[in-house]
């Protein structure tokens, strides 16, 4: 009896130790570490925190009288919210050095058609997630507090504490840019063979509404930050389904499409 002869496989051999692992991980979060000190260090010094609390307070001092400025309640909160503040900064500021750290411990677990995308989905990803978090702060966060200012009676001085707000915006700022990866992650669950297009397709009236429980859930109980959630994300479903029947192609790898009529 004969048998067919196959190509060796690539990866064969490439096995590493646990504790190996577990060092190449360390290592990863190490960089990751460093990346952040480094983008800290420099926003330290400019913009500082008092420029970035500045930034990121304009969408509600928009809606607030010209006097009017943010308070601080809580007796440490002068220091550790423009803490705070610049550590997110410094996160999101290095968030493609992260990613890539990530790739980076993955990667020898791939084949070479698959490296060969796992930057662009990187960068892509990146892309997203700062298109996210930049529609939170200069479109959703202004349209959002419009909305609740006016609610406001005139008896009533609107003056919120600048932690509740850092810690409302950081919500909202990390759903956004999860949000906004629906694209690859539908291009991921059809490229793995994990779902089809045409299954996606006929998923789209679900996607909907599980867009608007998800954006209810996630958002403020306010109106507009729903919708400015869940309105993007079935947007970005489309996208994502007419992306992945040209990822799944492209990213093939090269003896699939030989073996493809033989299996036929």
């Amino acid at each position: 009896m004969s048998t067919k002869p196959t190509k060796d496989d690539e990866l064969a051999g490439s096995e590493q130790p646990f504790v190996q692992h577990l060092m190449e991980l360390r290592d990863r979060l190490l960089y990751c570490i460093y990346g952040i000190a480094v983008a800290v260090a420099v926003l330290a010094i400019w913009p500082g925190p008092n420029g970035l609390i500045d930034f990121i307070a304009m969408p509600i001092k928009a809606h607030m009288p010209p006097d009017a400025k943010l308070i601080a309640v809580g007796v440490f909160s002068p220091f550790f919210v423009p803490l705070k503040v610049l550590m997110m900064v410094g996160m999101l500021a290095v968030l493609p050095w992260i990613m890539y750290q990530l790739w980076a411990f993955v990667a020898p677990g791939l084949y070479t058609h698959e490296k060969k995308f796992a930057l662009p989905l990187i960068i892509f990803g990146s892309f997203l997630a700062y298109v996210g978090i930049a529609f939170v702060q200069f479109f959703v966060l202004d349209k959002m507090f419009g909305f609740i200012q006016g609610f406001t009676p005139d008896s009533v001085a609107a003056t919120p504490d600048i932690a509740s707000y850092v810690e409302a915006i950081l919500s909202l700022y990390l759903a956004f840019g999860m949000a906004f990866q629906v694209p690859i992650v539908v291009m991921l669950l059809v490229r793995f063979g994990i779902v089809e297009v045409a299954k996606l397709k006929s998923f789209r009236g679900y996607f909907v509404v599980l867009a608007f429980v998800v954006a209810a859930v996630v958002t403020p109980p306010d109106v507009i930050s729903q919708l400015a959630l869940a309105i993007p994300m079935c947007l970005l479903y489309e996208v994502g389904i007419i992306g992945a029947g040209w990822f799944s192609k492209v990213s093939k790898k090269p003896g699939d499409e030989e073996a493809e009529p033989d299996q036929a």
